[in-house]
């Protein structure tokens, strides 16, 4: 077992050196088959028997409320598949890369997600993160006090609602998987147009197969509540990460990638079995440090680098309070609620 690594706590924050960081915890960015393998058991069979007990309670004609709280359970499972695709996306999973390119493409499938294609988006959100001038690929829509106030009165109003919670975690995470996963990304290579195609082609086999065979609306009634459910908690994860009070942003200029990870993407401190079902990803902060280290790793990196523990948790609790906060305040560095620029003028300009 590696011994502690003790890096400065009496140092700011932004005086944790990149290269001693990357180096202490370069031990816990080595791939483990043994424990991936442990893991694709321990959601596919889970995730596969829970739908086959979905199946049989639609083809026996059982209580639609049995299905949808199958669905519920089914959705954990779902999401936790999908942070083990993440894992792949970073070749962090299996040690080798065929492995996570074959896992991450079946993972994609049943996820809705192009393995390819989200990989490269998802790379340029972890080199843009907290970057103000740099934002729009693999992020939230983010928009900083100023910006806000000089928008025109339509495009507020657009902003605001695409940050009302109740559209945020239902109709938008739909759109993501449902459309928005169905075309190539802006900026999409050869290789990962293809691999958007592949998902589709194998996504429809899979809904044509599945109708066939148990019907159409049996099969919607099955893939529908639970694709909603962990779409909506997976954009929730995605969303706690990076947009909570004492988030990092910055200006290109004075941009810094270590303290866009270490202050700008959160320890999420959830209960043991949350934790469990979501892969470890609470630990966003050692993610965003180094990419590469899988989803086992990072709770014994967390326990044995100090540095990483100096970051403050973000308690479930407290995380409820981010959905009130809208717009990033380039002055006082925190993110604040529309209610708090309410007394602020718009710019005259664009009132009307």
């Amino acid at each position: 077992m590696p011994q502690k690594v003790t890096l400065p706590l009496s140092a700011p924050k932004k005086a944790f050196d990149r290269k001693e960081l990357i180096q202490a915890s370069s031990v816990y960015a080595q791939p483990d088959s043994r424990k991936a393998i442990v893991q694709v058991f321990n959601t596919f069979i889970p995730y596969l028997g829970l739908w086959a007990l979905m199946i049989y309670t639609v083809m026996s004609g059982l209580s639609v409320w049995i299905t949808l709280v199958l669905s519920i359970v089914t959705s954990g499972f779902l999401v936790r598949l999908f942070v083990l695709f993440h894992d792949c996306c970073h070749g962090a999973f299996f040690p080798w890369r065929w492995g996570n390119r074959v896992f991450g493409y079946v993972a994609g499938i049943l996820t809705f997600t192009a393995y390819e294609d989200w990989q490269r988006t998802h790379i340029i959100h972890h080199s843009n993160s907290g970057d103000l001038d740099n934002r729009g690929t693999g992020d939230v829509w983010t928009l900083t006090v100023e910006e806000y106030l000089k928008a025109p009165r339509q495009t507020r109003l657009a902003y605001r609602m695409f940050r009302n919670p109740l559209i945020l975690f239902s109709v938008i995470p739909l759109f993501l998987f449902l459309i928005v996963h169905r075309f190539p990304s802006q900026g999409a290579k050869k290789r990962e147009s293809y691999s958007v195609h592949f998902t589709n082609i194998a996504i429809a086999a899979v809904i044509v197969v599945l109708s066939l065979t148990l019907g159409f609306w049996n099969y919607l009634l099955i893939q529908f509540p639970m694709l909603l459910i962990a779409a909506s908690l997976g954009t929730w994860l995605f969303y706690i990460q990076h947009q909570y009070e004492e988030a990092y942003w910055s200006r290109n200029e004075s941009w810094d990638l270590t303290c866009s990870g270490l202050e700008g993407s959160s320890y999420y401190q959830l209960p043991s079995v949350l934790q469990w079902i979501v892969g470890n990803i609470g630990f966003h902060h050692i993610h965003h440090v180094r990419a590469n280290i899988p989803n086992y790793n990072l709770q014994r990196c967390h326990n044995e680098i100090d540095a990483f523990q100096a970051v403050k948790p973000l308690t479930l609790r407290k995380s409820y309070q981010s959905l009130w906060l809208n717009l990033w305040d380039e002055q006082h560095q925190k993110l604040v609620s529309f209610r708090s620029i309410r007394a602020m003028p718009r710019s005259k300009t664009h009132r009307r």
